[in-house]
Parts: structure tokens; C-alpha cells; sequence
């Protein structure tokens, strides 16, 4: 389980160009944004996404309430980074209140994404949804996301091959 935040700038990568022919990619001075939320079932490559404005304890503790929601009859452990939101105050009192008891969190050591796998859902989000590509605004990357989510969403296979949950 992890957020993360799609920007308008772009992210240049390595890319292939004719020789003599360097890939242009346009840009504004604007720095739109979406965030969100994942989390991914290691074993079924089950992945639940939630966009917010942005990432804070209220828009985390709403991600929580769709997970309780979607898992309702699950008992949900998520493993999670040591980021603020992951342990304000009505986090707490969310998990220590009858809602919180669907849930139970494990965290990463500090400084560790390498150890969650849904970091490397985010890195194939953005080569699919940023990288080398021009957004004019919020509502072109939230177009893009979504073509993403939809694909993910269908491909639980594929999802757990690029997290390497698979043999």
C-alpha cells in the first residue's frame, strides 16, 4: 500500500530517435497533479487505486474506508512506509475505533521502497503515463491514469509479474 503523485512535468527517458532527429516533448509552466492511492494483493495481483487531491491523513483514512468496503468480509493487512499520514493522530484513532479492527499495518523499515512492491506498480505507471509525454493539464493525466487503471485492472498477471510476485 503506497501513494503516489503523477505531475504535469515531465519525466525524459531514455527513448529511441531517428539519427539527427532529437525527441521534442513540449512543456508549460504549470504543475498539475493527481495523487494516489494503491494497494496490491501480492498473491492475486488484485490492485485497488483511489485518486485524491492530494495525499494527506483524511484522503488516506477514505482509501481505507474503500478497502473495508471492498474487502468487507477480509481481515486487510497492509504493509506500508513510515510516511506522516501513515501515522497521524485520526489514523490512529480510525484503526483504534470499530472501523480500524478490519485492519492490521506492518511497517517498512525507514527509507526502504525498494521492499514494497507497489513501488514498482508506480514506476510502471509513470513509464506508461509520464515519460516522455507532454500533459496539457490534470484532466489529460487523469485520462491517462485511468487508460492505466483500466489496463491493470484486467491484467492481475501481468500486474504481479512487474512486482515481481511472479515465477
Amino acid at each position: 500500500m503506497d501513494e503516489t503523485h503523477v505531475r504535469a512535468y515531465q519525466a525524459l527517458r531514455t527513448t529511441w530517435a531517428e539519427v539527427g532527429n532529437q525527441k521534442q516533448v513540449p512543456s508549460y509552466e504549470h504543475h498539475d497533479h493527481v495523487s494516489i492511492f494503491g494497494a496490491v494483493d501480492v498473491q492475486q495481483g488484485d490492485v485497488m487505486f483511489h485518486r485524491a487531491s492530494s495525499a494527506n491523513a483524511e484522503t488516506f483514512l477514505d482509501f481505507l474506508r474503500r478497502l473495508k468496503e471492498k474487502y468487507a468480509d477480509r481481515f486487510l493487512v497492509l504493509v506500508l512506509d513510515n510516511a506522516r499520514i501513515h501515522h497521524a493522530k485520526m489514523v490512529q484513532a480510525f484503526l483504534d475505533g470499530e472501523e480500524g479492527a478490519a485492519f492490521h499495518f506492518i511497517f517498512f523499515p525507514p527509507y526502504s521502497p525498494q521492499l514494497n512492491p507497489i513501488e514498482r506498480l508506480w514506476k510502471w505507471l509513470k513509464d506508461e503515463v509520464i515519460a516522455n509525454v507532454f500533459h496539457k493539464d490534470q484532466n489529460d493525466i487523469a485520462q491517462s491514469i485511468t487508460r492505466f487503471e483500466q489496463y491493470v485492472l484486467q491484467h492481475s498477471d501481468e500486474v504481479l509479474r512487474h512486482i515481481g510476485c511472479t515465477v
